[in-house]
């Protein structure tokens, strides 16, 4: 499986979703209440429809576990193979039209994240990765040349320095302020979805903690752009956030680092 090929090929399928959301964007929408409470949007599904057919025109057919349809996924291939989908993460930031959403396509090989392509459709900027390949931004608005230029992480900060701390603008916890107070001295970044590993991707923040529940397909594709720009993802025991098991969607706690494990 060439990686390098199939990341030009789901940065298509991920641009073409976030086509379909930006068209419902610019109109009225309606809002439903799934079980959890959580709201969803005729963008959610209409990415979704989109990302399932493209995604199932590649060859090879891996399975698809996309957030919204969690029913017909059987399991991974025969190689630990699946993708890991979340057609619109941030429906919160979509409904309050603040331009922080983004569509997410993880490969996972093995329990581990081996490609990852993030399009934000309203900031028209897309983070992408694969292992051997590495860690890009592209920007591709008007006047952006739509070039690949590689992103990396900024490091570890220097002793007694200030901590870019990247936050949820809406998901507070209220674990987070103890967790903070034994980082140190530390600024606070507010960004909506999975921009916020982007961020410590591109070296525009050092850490991001993460004190409440997510789950896999919210963490997928940009564990994966962190990881080959040089950062880590980790449990708060400091294992790396593993998707060996899909059954179980949800994550435990975890701390994006803007340097290695």
């Amino acid at each position: 499986m060439d990686l390098a090929v199939l990341l030009d090929q789901v940065h298509t399928i991920a641009k073409h979703a976030g086509e379909a959301i930006m068209a419902i964007y610019a109109r009225d929408f309606s809002i439903e209440e799934k079980a959890d409470k959580s709201p969803l949007t005729e963008a959610d599904m209409a990415a979704h429809e989109v990302i399932v057919a493209g995604l199932n025109a590649l060859p090879g057919r891996i399975p698809v576990l996309s957030e919204e349809n969690t029913d017909d996924f059987a399991g991974a291939d025969a190689n630990g193979r699946y993708w890991l989908v979340d057609p619109l993460d941030g429906t919160k930031e979509f409904i309050k039209r603040n331009g922080e959403f983004t569509v997410n396509i993880a490969l996972i090989e093995a329990g581990k994240p081996v490609l990852g392509v993030v399009v934000a459709p309203a900031l028209e900027v897309s983070y992408l990765a694969a292992q051997g390949v590495g860690a890009f931004k592209v920007a591709w608005g008007a006047g952006q040349s739509g070039e690949r230029t590689p992103i990396r992480v900024a490091g570890k900060p220097a002793d007694g320095a200030t901590w870019r701390v990247v936050g949820s603008r809406s998901h507070p916890s209220p674990d987070l302020a103890e967790w903070l107070e034994q980082l140190g001295k530390h600024d606070m970044v507010p960004m909506g979805s999975s921009l916020k590993f982007c961020l410590i991707a591109e070296g525009e923040a050092d850490v991001y903690p993460r004190l409440g529940p997510t789950c896999l397909w919210d963490t997928g594709a940009a564990q994966a752009v962190v990881e080959q720009a040089g950062g880590s993802v980790e449990t708060r025991e400091g294992q790396p956030l593993r998707y060996a098991t899909p059954e179980q969607h949800l994550n435990p706690d975890f701390i994006v680092w803007g340097h290695g494990a």
